[in-house]
């Protein structure tokens, strides 16, 4: 089942950012656009590696109206214990959630029941609250935030433009397609 269009569920959680403690909830999502990055868990392989090539996008995703929120099934004492103890993650800027329950890791249906902890999946959530792509990756393979933020500027070029189309490798300024009945067959 697609999770397109899926409006995201209320929520609340504790969130890490800033050194500091904060509550983050949906009506903090709702008029801009966020990407919700959800990781198996703090102080392990390829996390930190992703986390900190998101870290160093972190301006040109804010520079672009978007806010990324990294999701674990940690506690928000565990990410401030990372964030202290690993100059990879003291680069972050952005708010780390605290999902311990699983409830946003279910909401989003990355939850892997049988180890408490979170696939790798990636959201981008639209300022009405609505996913608009998403990815799943396995445990093992680590994400690009260059590959990620070009996907939130196209999801925000076709909500903009919504008679035209972002083709593979499209990038700002590229060309882009207005689908009609003269392009079937010619590309």
């Amino acid at each position: 089942m697609s999770l397109i269009g899926k409006e995201v569920s209320d929520f609340k959680v504790k969130a890490f950012v800033n050194n500091d403690f904060h509550e983050v909830t949906k009506q903090d999502i709702l008029g801009k656009w966020s990407v919700f990055f959800f990781y198996p868990a703090d102080f392990t392989f390829v996390c930190p590696t992703e986390l900190e090539d998101l870290a160093d996008k972190h301006e040109d995703f804010l520079k672009i109206g978007c806010q990324i929120y990294s999701v674990s099934c940690d506690t928000h004492f565990v990410h401030k214990a990372w964030h202290d103890a690993s100059k990879t993650i003291k680069k972050i800027r952005y708010p780390m959630l605290a999902d311990p329950t699983g409830a946003l890791a279910r909401d989003f249906d990355v939850m892997i029941e049988s180890a408490g902890l979170a696939e790798r999946g990636t959201f981008i959530i639209n300022p009405e609250g609505k996913i608009v792509a998403y990815e799943v990756l396995a445990g093992n393979i680590g994400r690009n935030a260059d590959e990620l933020l070009r996907r939130v500027q196209a999801s925000q070029f076709v909500a903009e433009h919504g008679d035209q189309v972002c083709p593979a490798r499209w990038a700002p300024g590229k060309e882009t397609l207005k689908p009609s009945l003269d392009l079937v067959g010619l590309l």
